[in-house]
């Protein structure tokens, strides 16, 4: 039973919505920054990066006190409002391929998450938990919702069409060509519905946002004999269905073949693989357990033996087959968080970008994946086991400063 609430958004005005919503701070480059920092005032990397103008870089407890200040900021000037009522928030958005993502914002239970009824898929990095648990808890709010996801239920599908055919509290387009759009649910029938309907689902998956939620749970631990402050006890998600969710792969890129030449290294690759060359074409795997290779100018096709043996959810991933296979004991990558020979790309070019960054010898050999399934992320959270790093690359990817928790 998924036990979800409706809260007291704290939000910007209509008319300047699309100047404060930001995208995740470190996918902005050092221009792009320091140009919304100089050129739009309501931009919300100018609470999260508050000091920008000191001649010395502050961190730790100094900059999440600066944060909250340039919050509180924003609110004494009117930029952001707070609902009176708690409410829930449709929210939909519309990407410039045309893909339709809606859900439901809503505040989540950390206890569901202990319970396990809220299952993960990814580890979390205890220092990043540790970090952002004491961000929370210092400024007081959280801006960007973990991104959750349920099986289709045809009652809240229905409910968010007919909140969705009146006219949006926010529509915004961004510079990446996304369409967003929200609107309130404060109806008090509907949010009991809503209530009731989530009350039914057994178990809701995190799709992005496992630091975070990691984070909010730490964050309600503490808090806990402060039993009055329920909020500490919830974290803000964005909740849409499976059939929305849109999963795309992980490629990697290595730097170097761990001391093999060109050919000792195809034919370790023997044991496991069927391997043909596809020369200069461009080569995108089409089926699971296929990989592509660039090595060397050429393109190759990968396709695993029999011989490898699937014994649980995770032996079956492609990532998992890649580490067990190549990664790990051919190329000796071990750590593939920490390995600086390895990184990783991801979107529909990237094998082009692939090819380019070992053509220029910045990289030796890259490997293209198939995405992972929903499915496959859901044997995965079952078994309670987690997939190696950068297994996926989600979407929807959510705004900050949208819609803001407070606790």
């Amino acid at each position: 039973m998924a036990k979800i609430k409706p809260f007291k958004a704290v939000r910007p005005t209509r008319d300047k919505v699309s100047l404060v919503a930001s995208r995740s701070y470190q996918t902005y480059t050092k221009a792009e920054i320091e140009a919304r920092l100089n050129y739009n005032p309501f931009s919300f990397l100018h609470i999260i990066n508050p000091g920008y103008k000191y001649e010395h870089k502050i961190n730790g407890k100094d900059r999440y006190e600066l944060v909250r200040n340039r919050y509180l900021e924003f609110k004494e000037d009117h930029i952001f409002i707070q609902d009176k009522k708690p409410c829930y928030y449709a929210y939909k958005i519309v990407n410039r391929e045309g893909h339709v993502f809606s859900g439901i914002i809503a505040a989540a239970s950390t206890a569901d998450y202990e319970q396990d009824i809220i299952k993960r898929h990814e580890d979390t990095i205890e220092y990043r938990e540790q970090i952002f648990k004491e961000y929370l808890k210092t400024t007081g709010f959280n801006a960007e919702p973990v991104l959750l996801t349920y099986p289709d239920n045809k009652t809240i599908a229905n409910i968010i069409k007919v909140t969705q055919a009146v006219r949006p509290e926010f529509e915004f387009t961004t510079t990446y060509r996304d369409t967003h759009y929200l609107w309130l649910i404060h109806d008090d029938k509907t949010i009991k519905t809503i209530e009731k309907e989530f009350e039914s689902i057994s178990t809701i998956y995190i799709a992005d946002g496992h630091h975070r939620l990691a984070s909010s749970y730490l964050l309600s631990n503490e808090m806990k004999s402060e039993s009055e402050k329920d909020s500490y006890h919830f974290f803000m998600g964005y909740l849409i269905p499976e059939s929305d969710l849109r999963i795309f792969e992980f490629n990697r890129l290595i730097k170097d073949l761990n001391g093999l030449s060109k050919e000792e290294f195809l034919v370790k690759l023997d044991t496991y693989f069927r391997i043909e060359n596809r020369g200069k074409t461009l080569y995108q795997p089409s089926k699971k357990h296929h990989f592509s290779m660039y090595l060397d100018g050429d393109f190759y096709s990968l396709f695993l033996r029999s011989i490898y043996n699937f014994n649980s959810a995770l032996d079956s991933l492609d990532t998992q087959i890649l580490y067990k296979t190549i990664l790990e004991p051919i190329l000796g990558i071990t750590d593939l968080r920490n390995d600086t020979r390895i990184t990783y790309c991801h979107g529909k070019n990237s094998l082009v970008s692939i090819k380019a960054k070992v053509d220029s010898g910045e990289y030796t050999v890259g490997f293209g994946l198939v995405p992972i399934t929903v499915d496959e992320l859901k044997a995965i959270a079952e078994a309670g086991q987690t997939m190696p790093p950068k297994s996926t690359f989600i979407t929807p990817k959510l705004r900050s400063g949208v819609t803001i928790y407070e606790f």
